[in-house]
């Protein structure tokens, strides 16, 4: 957050004492009159800490004070509260309670809005016992919560919640995306994020985390020419499936045969499966070394134990997608010192083995997690999960996927990702990109698929080509 605080310093050089903290001030009670519909009347409670969150706050319920609502603003450290902005409530018609007040429950429990401004992004660990007890508050209350620039007790750098936060309906952020509010599990506690523009020109080239658009994406999908054929747009190869599992073979390939290569060769035990339901696949039952010339492998869904096949794959000098059983049977070191890109595509459980350490962690501290792994095995890393993140051992931004439903969280979800990333893969795509892209397309089809309802893999896989279109679209 050093490159945000950076910014507002040298632009707060730039413009007239307190404007910047107007600026905010104004799209925040922008943001609080639309949640509440009619502001005259409404009670609305800010919960005031010693920081500017707190000041943007004060000045945005001294606006909605103006438009007729009827504001209190509980200070828990009254001697440290903003005093421009304490005053400029109270110009307004605001009124002022401190956090040990008696009557503050009943306030909190009678309000129609909660402003949370008890700390800002310099905020580390869990709340302290007074806010923690406001928060208790607040959870029971029946009103709608907006967060300044980020909730209370999140930590903005990486997304951790080390103890008690504040939950809101929607967080008013201000100049830029705050890492922990794109990164779970920070982003459960977040609700919708809305980005106000303060004129904040943090440097492009210092971020943390990307977050990929429709218009990134469809600049990085795979088109084919006049020129093309099936060998020019790309071969995938699926090493996967087993006696136990042939469904898993058949859905990486629906997942490639959607991805942009033009071509997808099958090797495995699953190969009367695969052709039954995809009979343009090209099938193979003599190994992934002798199954002829692909530009990418993908390895693992359900291959069971069949370890001889990933160490096979891992010697191929193109790129590589690992995922499922291939993450459990490849050898670290043959990972390592692979020369052509390797995309690892665990989940958090998965992540967990790897590295060697409980999944509780991996899910506290995504960031550091997929960052982690990408540096020891020297690969491009997607985390999957509640959220998606792209890693690669290089360095730079760890990208964050925009897309997605909790109703992915269905078998076979994974394999249909996998097929659909090795396919961009072999199209061209780097590693990062590869990953990246399949993540968007894979949470927009799962989207479509669902349309707030239960869905499978299969249904996800047939939704890819209607995300493709609305990308491009």
């Amino acid at each position: 957050m050093e490159t945000v605080r950076a910014a507002e310093r040298a632009l707060m050089a730039r413009l007239p004492e307190g404007a910047l903290m107007q600026r905010a001030a104004a799209g925040l009670a922008a943001a609080c009159a639309e949640l509440l519909g009619r502001v005259y009347g409404s009670r609305v409670v800010l919960l005031v800490g010693s920081g500017d969150n707190g000041g943007d706050a004060l000045y945005a319920g001294a606006r909605l004070a103006r438009r007729g609502a009827g504001v209190t603003a509980v200070l828990l450290t009254p001697g440290r509260a903003h005093a421009g902005g304490l005053a400029a409530l109270r110009r307004a018609g605001g009124t002022v309670a401190t956090a040990d007040s008696a009557a503050v429950d009943e306030l909190v429990l009678r309000a129609d809005l909660v402003v949370d401004g008890i700390v800002g992004i310099g905020g580390k660990g869990g709340l302290r016992p007074d806010a923690e007890r406001l928060a208790g508050v607040v959870a029971r209350s029946r009103a709608a919560v907006v967060a300044v620039d980020l909730p209370s007790g999140v930590d903005a750098d990486t997304g951790e919640v080390r103890g008690a936060a504040l939950r809101a309906d929607l967080t008013v952020t201000f100049g830029a995306y705050k890492p922990g509010l794109l990164v779970d599990p920070a982003r459960e506690y977040a609700g919708v994020v809305r980005l106000v523009g303060i004129g904040l020109e943090p440097p492009p080239a210092e971020a943390v985390l990307e977050a990929l658009q429709h218009a990134d994406v469809a600049r990085l999908l795979p088109l084919p020419t006049g020129e093309s054929d099936k060998y020019r747009r790309g071969v995938v190869g699926i090493a996967a499936g087993s006696a136990r599992y042939p469904g898993a073979a058949v859905l990486a390939v629906s997942g490639a045969l959607r991805g942009g290569a033009g071509a997808v060769r099958y090797v495995g035990p699953a190969g009367d499966a695969v052709i039954a339901r995809f009979p343009e696949t090209l099938v193979s039952d003599a190994g992934p070394a002798k199954a002829g010339r692909v530009q990418a492998w993908v390895v693992g869904p359900g291959a069971g134990d069949d370890a001889a096949a990933v160490a096979e794959v891992l010697e191929a000098d193109v790129p590589v997608l690992l995922d499922a059983d291939g993450l459990r049977l490849a050898d670290r070191e043959a990972v390592r010192r692979r020369t052509s890109p390797t995309l690892m595509t665990p989940h958090a459980g998965e992540a967990a083995a790897l590295l060697g350490v409980r999944r509780e962690e991996v899910e506290a501290a995504r960031l550091a997690a997929v960052r982690e792994l990408a540096a020891v095995y020297r690969a491009t890393v997607l985390l999957k999960g509640s959220t998606t993140l792209v890693a690669d051992f290089a360095g730079g931004p760890v990208r964050v996927n925009a897309t997605g439903t909790p109703w992915l969280a269905t078998a076979g979800s994974g394999d249909v990702l996998s097929g659909l990333a090795g396919s961009l893969l072999a199209a061209g795509l780097r590693a990062p990109d590869a990953g990246s892209v399949a993540a968007y397309l894979h949470g927009l089809a799962g989207r479509f698929a669902a349309q707030g309802a239960p869905t499978g893999a299969h249904d996800v896989a047939s939704h890819i080509p209607r995300a493709w279109r609305d990308v491009r679209g």
